[in-house]
C-alpha cells in the first residue's frame, strides 16, 4: 500500500515519560488550592486518568469553568516543559527503531497528542524526532477532540490517503483507539505501556493488542486481517 499512514501517540505509546504528565497535573490544579490529601484532588486526578488520550485543554473544562480551565492548562504546559528540563525525556525502548521502520518500509507516520501544539514541538526537540515523523498533529489542528475521528482523519487528509482501510492507529488509551476505530482504520492497536488496562483497549476497539510500540512494525508487516487479541 503506497499510502498507508500509521498514526501512532506520543505520551504512553512512543514516549516513555513515567510520572511526569501526572506530576505536571498535580502541579497545575495546586495553583488552584487543589492540593494531594484533598477529596477535590482525588476526585480530578481520578478525572485525568480515565481520561487519558483527550486533549489536556478538555479534560481541564471538564473539571473547572473555562477561565479556570485555561489558567491551568497554562500552568500545566509550563510545569511539563521544566519538568522535561530537569529530569529528561525518554522514548520507549524500541520506539526510535521502530518508527524507523515503518518509514523505510514505506509507511508515513503521523504522530498525534493531546498535548497542545508547543508541548508538543518541545517533546520532539528533546527526543530529536522531527526527521523520525511525516506529519505531526495537536488538539489545535482539529474541530473535534477524541474520541471523535477527526484527528485521523485529519492525518489521512492531509498525506493522501486513497483508502482508511490502509490507516494503523496505535495509541496507549482508550480515546486513541475508539477515536481510529470510529475512523475506519483496519488496524487499531492499543500498546500496554500506557495508562489504560488491556480490557480498556479491547472494549474501545482494539483489533490488537501489543507489548509495545516495538512489536508495531512485525503487525504491519504481516498484513494479517486484524483479530481480536483474546481476553
Amino acid at each position: 500500500m503506497t499510502d498507508a499512514v500509521a498514526c501512532i501517540d506520543l505520551a504512553g505509546t512512543t514516549v516513555a515519560d513515567g510520572d511526569i504528565v501526572e506530576t505536571a497535573f498535580a502541579e497545575a490544579i495546586a495553583t488552584l488550592g487543589i492540593v494531594s490529601g484533598t477529596a477535590a484532588f482525588r476526585r480530578a486526578v481520578a478525572r485525568f486518568h480515565d481520561a487519558r488520550g483527550q486533549s489536556k485543554i478538555a479534560i481541564f473544562r471538564s473539571l473547572f469553568d473555562e477561565p479556570r480551565a485555561q489558567a491551568v492548562h497554562l500552568a500545566f504546559e509550563r510545569s511539563y516543559g521544566q519538568l522535561i528540563d530537569r529530569h529528561g525525556l525518554f522514548p520507549v525502548p524500541g520506539a526510535d527503531d521502530a518508527l524507523k521502520r515503518l518509514r523505510s518500509s514505506g509507511v508515513r507516520v503521523c504522530l498525534l497528542t493531546g498535548f497542545g501544539r508547543s508541548t508538543h514541538a518541545r517533546v520532539l526537540d528533546a527526543l530529536g524526532w522531527w526527521d523520525r515523523v511525516d506529519l505531526t498533529l495537536s488538539p489545535e489542528d482539529v474541530t473535534r477532540d477524541r474520541p471523535l475521528p477527526d484527528l485521523v482523519l485529519t492525518a489521512a487528509l492531509r498525506l493522501g490517503v486513497d483508502d482508511v482501510r490502509h490507516i494503523t492507529v496505535c495509541g496507549a488509551t482508550a480515546p486513541a483507539l475508539e477515536s481510529g476505530r470510529r475512523a475506519g482504520a483496519a488496524i487499531t492497536a492499543g500498546v500496554l505501556t500506557g495508562p489504560h488496562p488491556r480490557d480498556r483497549l479491547l472494549a474501545a476497539g482494539a483489533t490488537h493488542i501489543l507489548p509495545t510500540i516495538a512489536d508495531l512494525p512485525a503487525l504491519l508487516d504481516t498484513d494479517a486481517t486484524p483479530t481480536p487479541d483474546p481476553r
